[in-house]
């Protein structure tokens, strides 16, 4: 039997915007943010956002519900319906953080097509401030030392143990992303494998540039209509060969 894996990227793929930045400006911390980018790593600095707006009264329900107003394409709510009602395996590799994808997610009613949510984790403190860790970590996951991705997250790694907890089955991947952190994990795909990266961003800028390195076939989209569109077309070519 083949099993068809479909890994998403969440910010600029399934939402479209940066779900970080979407908090940052609906509660006025641009300049805030702006003046402590270069200062801290990005899940330090998302942390020390956190907890700003907590000393300044902003409870976790008034950052989900800025979250519930993010962009997510309809097409894009129905190409996870209905790949999930296909039989694929939904997954998500992320450097947003759990709370935000969770909240999302929940918003449109699509948290259980997903079997698994790989992201840097939350919780929430004794005086009810979010607190955002990373996904690398001394407590979870050893640190990593891939040359392309942050050090805070491996893309790659999470596919290679997707890829080896799955070993029992005949998998196709079809990996749907965006970012430059989406090219390592791309490289991890093979022949009988499916990249879609969303035309002129910097993973498809990355595979354009040079494509040698790159063994999957790609399938590039802009928009909710055309990741739908090639998504579930690639589903069922991959159905065929079971």
């Amino acid at each position: 039997m083949v099993l068809s894996v479909v890994v998403f990227d969440f910010d600029r793929t399934i939402i479209d915007d940066d779900s970080d930045r979407w908090v940052i400006n609906q509660m006025g911390l641009t300049n805030l943010f702006n003046q402590l980018r270069t200062t801290l790593p990005w899940t330090s600095l998302m942390d020390t956002i956190m907890q700003h707006l907590h000393s300044n009264g902003i409870t976790i329900d008034n950052i989900a519900q800025s979250l519930k107003t993010a962009f997510l394409h309809p097409n894009i709510v129905s190409a996870i319906k209905s790949a999930h009602s296909l039989g694929c395996d939904l997954r998500i590799i992320s450097d947003a953080n759990l709370f935000y994808i969770q909240t999302i997610l929940e918003h449109h009613d699509i948290l259980g097509c997903f079997s698994q949510i790989n992201t840097n984790p939350t919780f929430v403190d004794e005086k009810g401030c979010l607190h955002v860790t990373p996904f690398h970590d001394s407590l979870s996951l050893p640190p990593h030392d891939c040359h392309l991705c942050p050090p805070n997250m491996c893309k790659g790694l999470v596919i290679d143990r997707i890829r080896g907890s799955l070993a029992e089955s005949e998998t196709r991947f079809i990996y749907v992303g965006d970012g430059t952190g989406d090219y390592c994990p791309t490289l991890k795909l093979g022949e009988n494998d499916f990249v879609m990266p969303r035309k002129n961003y910097p993973l498809w800028k990355s595979i354009c540039s040079d494509p040698k390195p790159v063994h999957a076939k790609v399938h590039d989209w802009s928009n909710g209509e055309e990741l739908e569109n090639i998504l579930l077309n690639l589903v069922k070519k991959i159905s065929h060969i079971a």
